[in-house]
């Protein structure tokens, strides 16, 4: 973002959060896929698919059941990746705290599409900016309709996978996340 001035942000942060990657996934690894959250690798399967022999990792998200199917040699590519490391945490947990930060002053649906950009890269710690972002912003005035959706995954995204990281519940994750922006988290 043009206008924005960050002290705290992914890029600074190395390895822009994506975790542990790797596209050697085994059954039963647990891996991020870009927006849609932590799944278990079900399977790895080979399909036919134009005459050549390719394989898929079959991933079920763990939120929703969705399964989705990810070419083995495209797997970096879309994003897929490992859980954060714990040794990871408090640099998603900086990031939330950080108050140094020049609120995007853009129209909602400028923001609404990079929000959404930050969101589909996959990187807790871009997910996390953007639940500061949004946390801050909602302190100046109402998040549009789109910014409380997009505002809903980013948590929801960020809570499962800390939960799924230290093996906590969910609640146990709110409850932290609390200490930061209060009870309207």
């Amino acid at each position: 973002m043009a206008n924005r001035k960050q002290t705290t942000n992914a890029v600074e942060l190395g390895n822009q959060g994506k975790g542990v990657l790797n596209s050697m996934f085994q059954i039963g690894d647990k891996a991020v896929y870009p927006g849609h959250g932590v799944g278990v690798i079900e399977s790895i399967e080979t399909k036919q698919i134009s005459g050549k022999e390719l394989m898929f990792y079959i991933l079920r998200i763990t939120d929703n059941g969705m399964t989705i199917m990810i070419p083995r040699d495209n797997a970096d590519a879309v994003g897929l990746r490992g859980v954060i490391r714990k040794l990871e945490i408090p640099k998603v947990l900086q990031i939330l705290k950080a108050r140094d930060v020049e609120i995007d002053t853009q129209t909602w649906n400028r923001r609404y599409r990079e929000y959404m950009e930050k969101i589909n890269t996959g990187s807790i710690f871009e997910i996390a900016e953007v639940i500061r972002d949004l946390h801050l912003l909602k302190n100046e005035k109402e998040l549009s309709f789109g910014e409380r959706k997009i505002l809903d995954t980013a948590k929801n995204l960020l809570i499962k996978e800390l939960a799924i990281v230290r093996d906590v519940k969910e609640s146990d994750i709110v409850k932290e996340i609390r200490t930061i922006f209060g009870r309207e988290f």
